[in-house]
C-alpha cells in the first residue's frame, strides 16, 4: 500500500522502515531534515512540506501521524483537513488524549474524511519485534488498512486488535501505559530494597536477571532493566530525574470521572512528580512541625 507517514523519529521512523521492509510504499515528512534523509536511505521517497501532499497522485490518500501528543499534533490534524480530499484517511499513531481523537474525528467526518485512532506500543523495539496495536474508528475502513497494520505487528496478531469506534483505540493504548506506571514503579522499588538490604550484600545484577527466567514477575520490564545492571550495575548513567508523557495523568483523571480507585498507578506518577524536586518544602514543612511540637531533632537546610 502506499502510505504517507508523517514525523519520521524514533517511533515514525521505525515504522516507516518497517513498513518498507514488507514492500509497501512510503511517502515521508518531517520538519527535521535529518530524520528525511535517513529514512530516504531505506527507500521512502520524501516530500519537502504537507502541501506536496496535493501533488501525489493517491486515491485514496492515507496518512500516518506519528508525532508527541498536544499542539503539533492538533495542528497537524487541522493542516491535513485544508489538504486532503473526501475518503482520504488520517492515522493517528502517537498518545493522542481519546477526547480530542474524538471531537477530531467529528470535524473530519464534516469533511467525509476518516480518522483511525490507533493506540501503538513497542517503543524501539517495535521495528524488531513487531508492534501491539489497539485500533478504534470505522471499522470498514480498518479493514481496509488491515495490510499495514498486519506488516506492523506480530505474526501471531493477525493485524492486531480493532477494540470500537472512534477513540477506543487511544483510551485502551491509554489504560495500558498507566499499568505501565504502576508496573515500573513496583520494580524500581524492589530493587531499591535490595539495594539498601547492605547486610546481605546482595548482587543486583545476579538477581534481576535470575528473575528473567522462571519467575511470576518475569517481563519485558524485567529484561531491560536486567540489561541495564549487567552493564552498569550501580545505574551511574542515570540520574532519579523520571519524566512522564501525559498518559498516565489521563488515566487518573479517568479514574475519578468513572469513580474507580487506582491507588498504584496514582502513586507511581506522585513518585515521578517528587523525583523531579529538589528539597520540596512539603519535607521542610514536616520537620518544622516535629520539632515544634515535639522538639525533635532536624537536619538543616
Amino acid at each position: 500500500m502506499n502510505i504517507i507517514i508523517v514525523g519520521l523519529g524514533k517511533m515514525g521512523g521505525n515504522i516507516a522502515k518497517k513498513l518498507l521492509k514488507d514492500n509497501h510504499n512510503i511517502i515521508g515528512f518531517d520538519s527535521d531534515k535529518n530524520q528525511s534523509n535517513t529514512i530516504e536511505k531505506y527507500g521512502a521517497k520524501i516530500i519537502d512540506s504537507l502541501e506536496d501532499i496535493n501533488s501525489l497522485d493517491l486515491s485514496p490518500k492515507i496518512v500516518w501521524m506519528m508525532l508527541p501528543s498536544g499542539k503539533i499534533t492538533q495542528k497537524t490534524f487541522t493542516k491535513l483537513l485544508g489538504i486532503l480530499s473526501p475518503e482520504d484517511i488520517i492515522i493517528d499513531g502517537g498518545n493522542s488524549n481519546y477526547k480530542l481523537t474524538r471531537a477530531r474525528f467529528d470535524d473530519a467526518k464534516k469533511l467525509d474524511i476518516h480518522l483511525i485512532d490507533c493506540g501503538t506500543s513497542g517503543g524501539i523495539w517495535g521495528l524488531k519485534n513487531g508492534y501491539c496495536l489497539t485500533i478504534g474508528g470505522e471499522k470498514n475502513i480498518y479493514e481496509k488498512l488491515r495490510p499495514i497494520f498486519n506488516s506492523l505487528t506480530p505474526k501471531n496478531s493477525k493485524g492486531n486488535l480493532y477494540v470500537g469506534e472512534s477513540g477506543s483505540g487511544h483510551y485502551v493504548k491509554m489504560i495500558h501505559n498507566g499499568i505501565e506506571y504502576g508496573m515500573m514503579q513496583a520494580i524500581a522499588e524492589g530493587v531499591e530494597l535490595l539495594k539498601n538490604k547492605s547486610e546481605y550484600k546482595l548482587n543486583i545484577s545476579e538477581i534481576v536477571n535470575n528473575w528473567k527466567d522462571g519467575s511470576v514477575i518475569k517481563s519485558w520490564l524485567i529484561d531491560l532493566i536486567s540489561d541495564e545492571l549487567i552493564n552498569d550495575k550501580n545505574l551511574e548513567n542515570f540520574s532519579s530525574y523520571v519524566d512522564d508523557s501525559g498518559e498516565g495523568r489521563w488515566t487518573i483523571e479517568e479514574s475519578i470521572e468513572l469513580g474507580i480507585p487506582t491507588p498504584v498507578i496514582t502513586a507511581a506518577l506522585f513518585a515521578r512528580f517528587r523525583s523531579r524536586q529538589i528539597e520540596p518544602i512539603s519535607g521542610k514543612v514536616l520537620s518544622a512541625m516535629r520539632k515544634g511540637f515535639g522538639g525533635h531533632e532536624v537536619k538543616n537546610g
